[in-house]
């Protein structure tokens, strides 16, 4: 994806604007104690209650990330075919998109907590948010999972120089390794820390993508 295709150039503008967005609302979550775990959906409750701003601007970082993903997928799917490797090409822009559209159901369930989280008392309410709690958590895995694949086929597919196919295979395998971590609790679940690890282990992916963006926008 080297030529000047006006196409390029905007997959370049979203992938990079998709990784400055999910920086700023990791910069958010983890700080602020808003991960948001499953095992504790009445200690969720009071800290989007708490932190209800708060929740509501990392919400819309990661909603920006995950739509600027998704385009960026559906941008790069739309490719020439006339392009070097144009199946695998559509491949990985197909994969980035389902990735982006599994985020924004992750955070759909996120964003109904706040409506949970108005009334914490009521009946039910922390079974329900628990399971959109456990919704969410299984929609991002799912979106990490697509993402991994969509980076294993870019890497194959895309053009690129040596060195940046490389580092995309190694950060589809550290991508790998965060969506297996939830695989490994059993029905406990995640803790904090072990989220925070698998968010640890994404930011490779993040940065590859950042990376393969800045060569669209530079190679003109």
């Amino acid at each position: 994806m080297t030529d000047s295709n006006p196409r390029t150039r905007l997959t370049g503008v979203l992938l990079l604007t998709s990784l400055v967005a999910m920086i700023a609302g990791a910069a958010i979550v983890v700080p602020s104690g808003l991960t948001l775990n499953s095992a504790g959906p009445d200690a969720v409750l009071a800290a989007v209650g708490e932190q209800f701003g708060l929740h509501l601007t990392e919400l819309t970082f990661d909603v920006l990330g995950w739509l600027a993903l998704t385009a960026a997928g559906l941008v790069m799917s739309a490719r020439s075919a006339q392009a070097p490797g144009p199946h695998l090409v559509t491949l990985a822009g197909g994969l980035l998109a389902a990735a982006g559209l599994a985020g924004l159901l992750h955070d759909a369930g996120n964003l109904a907590l706040t409506q949970l989280a108005a009334d914490p008392t009521a009946p039910a309410v922390v079974t329900v948010a628990w399971v959109v709690l456990l919704t969410a958590k299984w929609a991002v895995n799912l979106a990490g999972l697509l993402w991994v694949a969509a980076t294993a086929a870019a890497a194959v597919g895309v053009p690129m120089p040596t060195g940046l196919r490389i580092a995309g295979a190694v950060a589809a395998i550290s991508g790998l390794a965060a969506v297996a971590l939830p695989w490994t609790t059993g029905t406990d679940g995640p803790t904090v820390a072990l989220e925070q690890l698998g968010y640890a282990l994404h930011l490779p992916i993040m940065i590859w993508y950042g990376a393969l963006g800045l060569r669209y926008l530079r190679n003109r």
